[in-house]
């Protein structure tokens, strides 16, 4: 459960990744700490401090006096590692999961005794999670979590409500994240298991595609509750084969997750399908939205993964089917509607 935050003293976060959900998590914090968030881009850094705000991703949300950006990755990590630890400083990784390596690379160098990571996702040529990509850069001995849950940067960028979760196997860095994130229209529940979490968080994006192609044919609402009940059952047989708590997925970033980003309008997998629904090429759709969406790179690694590990994933498949080897939507619809029922556990 969350704790309150009245107690705490406004800290020093450090994000590193000024896409949208980075810049979202910074503006939101900023409200309460210190905060400094990074990015590689120094013309686009500079032009952020100068308006006030990430015209690019978030345009219209307004940067509060507590946050600051730069382009000085030197400067960015100084912020939190010249900190005493006492004063729980906080450092957060907001890059997309195919940037999470690289980033850390640039991190290894120095000494950091933490990192929080707001990617999701499984890493494309490795298949690996990313506390297990934290793990194999930087070693056991960092402590390392994931920031999860049901959230759209515009949203919290606003100031709605929203509710998280920190998963962490160091019990210090979870009490860390709850107190510095809890407050305010936010609320930060912890746990220990960081593989359900992250799985929650991976495979959601892929069933959204499905669910926007279903959308985008018109399908209904009865097929659509069905794609996110099915889908369900998908992302719990992967998460508890890979060591994942069942309970897990029926909670925030399971369940949760996994309705806003198959339902929302916001979301970019959903728009993805939408998009293959009316029979857009899927590289004209990735340039229309500007942003990455994590559901297209991530069904191709969730399907050799369960073939890996004999997990039946029969959307998972469907939707690389449509992605990747040249199916169609229809063509997908028709094989996930012949398959025997009998098979499955409702």
């Amino acid at each position: 459960m969350p704790t309150s935050d009245s107690s705490v003293s406004p800290r020093k976060i450090t994000v590193l990744g000024a896409g949208a959900w980075g810049t979202a998590v910074a503006i939101a914090l900023a409200a309460r700490h210190d905060v400094l968030m990074w990015g590689r881009n120094g013309g686009a850094m500079e032009a952020m401090a100068g308006a006030r705000e990430n015209s690019a991703y978030l345009p219209g949300c307004a940067f509060p006096a507590g946050l600051r950006v730069t382009a000085d990755f030197d400067a960015a990590l100084a912020h939190v590692l010249g900190t005493p630890e006492a004063q729980a400083p906080l450092l957060v990784a907001a890059c997309p999961v195919a940037g999470l390596r690289p980033l850390l690379m640039q991190l290894k160098p120095h000494a950091i005794s933490h990192i929080v990571w707001l990617c999701k996702g499984f890493e494309g040529d490795t298949g690996l999670l990313p506390h297990q990509v934290v793990a194999e850069v930087l070693g056991s001995q960092v402590a390392g979590g994931a920031l999860s849950g049901p959230s759209f940067a515009q949203e919290v960028a606003r100031g709605l409500p929203c509710a998280l979760t920190v998963a962490s196997r160091s019990e210090m860095l979870r009490e860390r994240v709850v107190s510095s994130v809890h407050g305010g229209n936010i609320r930060v529940y912890s746990c220990d298991d960081l593989v359900g979490v992250e799985v929650g968080g991976a495979v959601k994006n892929v069933l959204a595609i499905a669910t926007g192609v279903a959308d985008g044919l018109g399908l209904g609402l009865n097929a659509r509750a069905a794609l996110i009940t099915r889908g369900l059952a998908e992302i719990t047989r992967l998460g508890t084969a890979l060591g994942g708590t069942p309970g897990t997925f029926m909670g925030l970033t399971g369940m949760g997750d996994l309705i806003l980003t198959c339902t929302g309008d916001l979301s970019r997998n959903r728009r993805v399908g939408l998009g293959l629904a009316q029979g857009k090429p899927l590289d004209a759709i990735v340039a229309e939205l500007g942003h990455v969406a994590e559901g297209v790179p991530c069904a191709k690694a969730v399907r050799a993964l369960a073939l890996k590990l004999g997990v039946d994933m029969p959307i998972t498949n469907a939707v690389a089917g449509v992605l990747f080897d040249g199916g169609t939507p229809q063509a997908m619809l028709a094989q996930l509607l012949a398959r025997d029922p009998r098979d499955e556990i409702a």
